[in-house]
């Protein structure tokens, strides 16, 4: 990695969860109404909200439950190339 990171790892999902986290009460949707909704464990909710902790699959159904699938499905779908070498190691 060459590129200086301004934030941790924990920093950035932190910040994810506190997205979701304003998604899910504009929504009007209750932690324990998510974990239904979603499948994932109330415990893994709260657990997300609090520290950004979670497994992609259960942000996954977090997120289809949240109507937020294509924020999801557009990760890593626009990523600039970092050089001309990638462009050409990509058409190849």
């Amino acid at each position: 990695m060459d590129r200086f990171m301004w934030e941790t790892a924990e920093e950035i999902n932190k910040s994810l969860a506190e997205r979701v986290k304003k998604v899910r009460k504009r929504r009007k949707i209750s932690q324990q109404e998510l974990s239904r909704l979603s499948g994932v464990s109330y415990g893994s909710v709260k657990r997300f909200e609090s520290t950004g902790n979670i497994s992609l699959l259960f942000l996954t159904r977090i997120a289809m439950a949240l109507d937020c699938t294509d924020e999801i499905k557009a990760l890593f779908s626009k990523v600039p190339y970092g050089s001309l070498e990638e462009v050409i190691r990509e058409s190849r």
